[in-house]
């Protein structure tokens, strides 16, 4: 069906179109319930992600610190693990400076295999009691002062420290039941007749944690944190379960022990998912922190990377910045790229995990972590579609195409700024993806029937000449569009087809932006060269053009303009030939073919796609005499029957005769040399070689030499060159009795 009668056979105006859409969209919307699709979750949080671009880093509260792994740290002390007596000695040291609280994101869940006591104990395996007698060996092996498991314990005991574990969340199979991490927070849920089973949080298969001489500290928490389907960390549970059993994260547990807290409070909803409760928030003391269903917190993050004070870890092992750690929350961590801690987040693909728990902790004691709104995001989707989308449908129907584009436009910006300052700045995300998602939908579909049903003919002729022939035309074609014949019809026409000669080495030369600036200079100069002489550009193809005269409306000297066009481009092409080189552009040449006769012209294609073009043997003929440049050093070679067509208006040199690939019938070839008449060394030049032509094809190959001779070294040319070469082949290998003079292209 022709997309014309669409709009007919629908019967609807472009305004119903556009209602029936609102009412479908918010149709649509209500099905989803509290389930949004996934790949709407997902452009929504790409807009968040903009939203913190637009926003730009913030300041921190100045209470988190982080003590880093760094690569100045490993260059000194030596690559990771160090021996954990250096790690006792940082703890140490950060108790002394007055650290409020010390987390670990790292978890040492092995014995430490550089302790000396481990080291005596492989020596008396081998030599017994050659090295030392029992009773010494006996001493040693009770000397915590040569354990530096027990020695990083004791410092980790010293003050309140945190020590981090991880959850492994899959079955792995080694879990013993033994491996129980010991937060010593207590936890409390509300209502109270909740238990912790009945609670939707992220659960665990096992924990993996610090050996016993290690963990000591006070208390300790897991690490994890999960990354969405994009690799983005956004969220950070703030407890995970294990067995049934609920655990803080190493954040929770580090504010717990600072804020002075014997323990949180889980706030579980009143809406279940599937069989479990999901969570609200918790608190600590009078802070709020907001989570997801799963206790997920939406991280607030302040900025880039190193938004908060690092401090290399050897610098304070050396006593340096001890006073910028007092009365501060420290995380010890590593930002090397080769510990691999690294996450993705919105600000940056390269991000810190410790970082991110230095995020959780700066936005509780802040009081600003994001809270997704679900209330607020179904009410304003619901305003927006409805009254946005209705508002653009009455523009788009009534008023003018600039207007309905502007008001599009204003709904979608109305929108996003309005979220990023009503709801973004104030600690709140709410989706706005689906409406926006609307309304280009709307703007799209009622544009598409205004299109069906006012000016679909004007619409059509402005757009589809609009590019390809000049202003004058499609003001004729626009008043006049009877004139105007798509269907496809025979007429007589002139076809020009150009290319730029050894292209492919030229964009070598070049790389892929520069090709493209330049490409778009080279097509935009010749195309209007081409319109300015009444010509239709019908199609580029590469650094090919291909345009026709006499289409699509009448042009009763459409050979006469081609050949005008085709020494109008080899005109312009000089003047801009020395502006592309200055720039570093190769020399550009270009060969030009015309053809005139009979062709099918009007829309070709499938009923999906089609364009307006020509077809047919004289168009093939027209591409074949483009090639043939190359053959005979010219630029613009025309056949016979452009010859004609041109009578005595033009000065033209014979070429060739020729039969091209596919076709027995010769054809004589021409190369247009000025208009009008020529200067009397071009006459004079052209009539000697034209007598040599006569001489050739009378099979007098001696005197046609001798005059082309003469030519060459008066003139030299390609085109001289190659007779005297065909020539010196004749008279090795005289040519056929039935031989015409026709030179056959083997080739296209």
């Amino acid at each position: 069906m022709k997309p014309s009668r669409i709009g007919k056979l629908l019967s609807l105006s472009p305004f119903k179109t556009g209602c029936l859409m609102v009412l479908a969209a918010a149709l649509l919307y209500y099905s989803f319930g509290t389930q949004k699709p996934a790949l709407l979750t997902s452009l929504d949080n790409r807009v968040v992600d903009a939203m913190f671009l637009w926003r730009g880093p913030q300041p921190t509260t100045n209470s988190v610190v982080i003590v880093d792994i760094d690569e100045k740290s490993l260059r000194q002390l030596g690559q990771w693990p160090w021996p954990r007596d250096i790690v006792a000695r940082l703890v140490d040291n950060l108790h002394i400076a007055g650290a409020k609280v010390v987390g670990f994101d790292i978890v040492f869940a092995e014995p430490d295999r550089t302790s000396p006591k481990r080291f005596v104990a492989d020596l008396h395996q081998y030599l017994g009691e050659e090295l030392l007698p029992g009773a010494a060996m006996k001493r040693l092996q009770e000397d915590e002062s040569i354990d530096h498991d027990m020695i990083l314990g004791k410092a980790v005991a010293r003050g309140h420290t945190v020590l981090g574990y991880v959850f492994q969340t899959t079955n792995d199979g080694f879990k013993t039941g033994f491996e129980q991490p010991f937060p010593a927070g207590a936890i409390r849920i509300l209502p109270p007749d909740i238990a912790f089973d009945q609670l939707a949080l992220v659960s665990a298969y096992r924990a993996v944690i610090n050996v016993a001489d290690v963990a000591q500290a006070e208390t300790e928490g897991f690490f994890n944190v999960f990354p969405d389907v994009s690799g983005t960390v956004r969220k950070v549970p703030l407890l995970m379960t294990m067995d049934g059993v609920p655990y803080p994260s190493l954040a929770l547990e580090m504010l717990r022990v600072g804020l002075g807290r014997e323990g949180f409070l889980v706030h579980a909803s009143s809406q279940t998912r599937g069989r479990r409760r999901g969570v609200l928030g918790v608190s600590i003391g009078n802070r709020f922190l907001p989570t997801d269903d799963h206790g997920q917190m939406t991280v607030n993050f302040r900025g880039f990377m190193k938004t908060f004070p690092y401090l290399s870890a050897v610098d304070i092992l050396n006593g340096l910045g001890k006073e910028r750690v007092k009365d501060k929350y420290v995380l010890i961590g590593t930002s090397a790229a080769g510990l691999l801690d690294l996450r993705a987040t919105p600000f940056a693909n390269v991000f810190p995990g410790v970082e991110v728990h230095a995020n959780v902790i700066d936005n509780a004691l802040a009081g600003d972590p994001f809270v997704y709104d679900v209330f607020s995001e179904i009410g304003l989707t619901y305003v927006l579609i409805v009254i946005g989308g209705l508002f653009l449908t009455a523009l788009l129907s009534y008023a003018s195409p600039l207007a309905g584009g502007l008001g599009g436009f204003l709904v979608l910006e109305a929108t996003v700024v309005g979220n990023y300052h009503f709801f973004f700045l104030q600690d709140k995300i709410v989706g706005i993806t689906y409406p926006l998602l609307t309304i280009v939908a709307i703007f799209l579909i009622v544009t598409l029937f205004n299109y069906f049903f006012e000016g679909r003919e004007k619409r059509f002729i402005s757009h589809a000449f609009g590019h390809y022939v000049s202003p004058q035309v499609v003001n004729e074609l626009r008043a006049n569009p009877e004139r105007l014949t798509l269907a496809g019809e025979e007429k007589n026409l002139t076809v020009l087809f150009s290319d730029i000669r050894g292209f492919t080495t030229i964009s070598e030369k070049m790389d892929s932006g520069q090709l493209g600036v330049f490409m778009n200079r080279y097509l935009s100069a010749m195309s209007a060269v081409i319109m300015a002489h009444r010509g239709t550009v019908d199609k580029f193809i590469g650094d090919a053009i291909m345009a026709i005269w006499g289409a699509p409306l009448d042009d009763d000297d459409h050979a006469a303009n081609a050949v005008r066009a085709a020494m109008g481009m080899m005109s312009r092409l000089r003047e801009k030939r020395p502006q592309w080189e200055a720039e570093g552009i190769p020399a550009i040449d270009i060969g030009i073919g015309i053809n005139t006769g009979v062709m099918s012209v009007g829309n070709f294609g499938s009923d999906d796609r089609f364009d307006y073009t020509v077809l047919g043997d004289s168009v093939n003929l027209g591409a074949r005499l483009e090639g043939s440049n190359k053959t005979y050093g010219t630029n613009i070679i025309i056949s016979e029957f452009t010859r004609k067509e041109l009578g005595d208006r033009f000065f033209c040199r014979f070429i060739d005769m020729v039969r091209v690939k596919g076709k027995l019938k010769p054809v004589r070839i021409y190369e247009p040399l000025c208009e009008g008449e020529p200067d009397q060394e071009t006459r004079h030049h052209t009539e000697l070689f034209e007598t040599a032509m006569d001489r050739y094809h009378q099979r007098d190959f001696e005197s046609a030499a001798q005059i082309l001779e003469s030519l060459s070294k008066t003139v030299p040319c390609k085109l001289y060159e190659l007779y005297l070469d065909r020539i010196k082949a004749y008279r090795a290998t005289p040519p056929p009795e039935d031989w015409d003079g026709a030179f056959t292209f083997t080739t296209k």
